[in-house]
């Protein structure tokens, strides 16, 4: 039986426009492949806060990237042409997302990716809902971005570099990947320092979710392994 590309009718989550202040739609649901598919299905994402049970947002306002729109520096160009990086699909799921929850970021103490929501992303990996970019030099995984696809919709979760510039090596691959199988856009949720180099802009929670129904009328079906 093929995998749903997506949940057509609420089932646990209440509408995402009738979010709390802040963009809270739920607390406390567990990670589960299934809450997950229906989270996303409905442009809801899971995003936990120390100290509290497990918060569920559709922010009023969310991140997007248009390829039409995407920008690579002239700095980045040059690096790409040097070819120092081989990028793959779906090769260490986990390698990548151990990456990110380890890597140290500036201004932030501690990881949003929790052990639990680590094991919740591999699961939805193993679903076949959850993917990965690796870049690779040598035989070494030196950075690598994650993210979802439901419902014809990627949505991007995090990326991680041990060396400059593999990061953006990942999305400039992921983008491009992208771009070739049909999509022309990704849900970036927030919008980074760096993605907003590359393009990345906010727009209305309604925008988004008009977005997301066109999207899920005719879902690419994309092979995202290599």
């Amino acid at each position: 039986m093929p995998k749903l590309t997506h949940i057509k009718e609420r089932r646990i989550f209440p509408s995402p426009l009738d979010s709390l202040e802040g963009g809270i739609v739920a607390v406390g649901l567990e990670p589960t492949v299934s809450h997950l598919l229906e989270a996303y299905s409905f442009g809801i994402f899971p995003w936990p806060h120390e100290g509290m049970p497990l918060l569920w947002f559709s922010p009023d306002e969310r991140g997007v990237l248009d390829f039409n729109e995407f920008h690579i520096s002239r700095s980045l160009q040059k690096e790409l042409s040097k070819n120092s990086f081989t990028c793959t699909w779906d090769q260490n799921f986990e390698g990548v997302i151990r990456g990110c929850q380890t890597m140290a970021r500036k201004n932030e103490q501690g990881t949003w990716i929790t052990d639990k929501l680590l094991k919740a992303y591999v699961d939805f990996h193993k679903a076949g809902y959850a993917h990965s970019v690796e870049v690779w030099r040598e035989e070494e995984l030196v950075g690598g971005v994650y993210g979802v696809y439901v419902g014809g919709v990627f949505s991007a979760e995090s990326m991680f570099f041990k060396v400059s510039p593999a990061s953006k090596v990942a999305l400039v691959y992921l983008v491009q990947s992208l771009e070739e199988k049909g999509l022309k856009w990704i849900d970036l949720q927030m919008v980074s320092t760096v993605s907003k180099q590359f393009g990345g802009k906010y727009i209305s929670k309604r925008d988004f979710l008009r977005r997301l129904r066109d999207a899920q009328k005719n879902p690419l079906t994309i092979d995202l392994q290599n």
